[in-house]
């Protein structure tokens, strides 16, 4: 479990490597995957290129922060949950759900946005593995996999359209991409604001364990 603690460097540095851009003391995604990166344990610097954060965009440091630079600015702090699930989900499944591919790109990457605007990036999807319900042709509710190491998978992005919460599609999603990877020998992590109460409620019904604090700096470039 010790590679949860910094869970976007190892992340960048395993199984989303080809991902990365950085050196060997800090990384982050590629702006078109994914606005997150990390530090190596031992770093108490930031040496980062002028590229690493483009201009008019952000980057969410998860862990550890040291001292900016002088051409980048804290914006904010999200203090989140890590939760983990090590056991399969058992729920009956009431809804169809659909694995979504590239025909489906457009219908994920807006209702994403439309609910949590500024996470999902133009190949985010590429990341993982990305599950839908759909009523009368029209996405409703997804959740996909993020961050990957070996070992564990994040679950992310899981979003209902207004108008269709309070059905159980979340948690039907959530304990689909659950039981994927603990299938697969992976065991599944998630990161959820400290203040999200209705999510953790859901989240720990399920069987997520809350593991530990994490904190996501916001950094911007000025």
């Amino acid at each position: 479990m010790d590679k949860l603690d910094n869970p976007a460097w190892n992340a960048l540095n395993e199984s989303h490597r080809d991902f990365a851009r950085g050196d060997d003391r800090i990384k982050r995604y590629d702006p078109v995957f994914a606005p997150f990166g990390g530090i190596a344990g031992d770093t108490n610097t930031m040496e980062m290129r002028s590229g690493y954060v483009p201009e008019n965009d952000f980057c969410y440091l998860i862990g550890a922060l040291p001292a900016l630079p002088p051409e980048y600015v804290l914006e904010k702090q999200l203090v989140c949950l890590q939760m983990v699930c090590p056991e399969r989900i058992s729920m009956e499944m009431l809804e169809h759900i659909r694995v979504l591919g590239d025909a489906e790109a457009t219908d994920l990457s807006n209702l994403i946005n439309l609910v949590q605007p500024g996470y999902f990036r133009e190949n985010t999807r590429l990341m993982g593995d990305y599950f839908g319900i759909y009523k009368d042709n029209m996405l409703i509710a997804v959740a996909g996999e993020r961050m990957r190491m070996r070992g564990f998978t994040e679950i992310s992005a899981v979003v209902t359209r207004p108008g269709f919460t309070g059905r159980g599609l979340a948690g039907q999603l959530v304990a689909y991409a659950v039981n994927k990877n603990l299938a697969d020998g992976q065991i599944p992590f998630l990161h959820v604001t400290e203040d999200n109460t209705r999510a953790i409620g859901l989240y720990t019904k399920l069987g997520f364990q809350t593991r530990r604090k994490m904190d996501f700096w916001k950094i911007v470039r000025v």
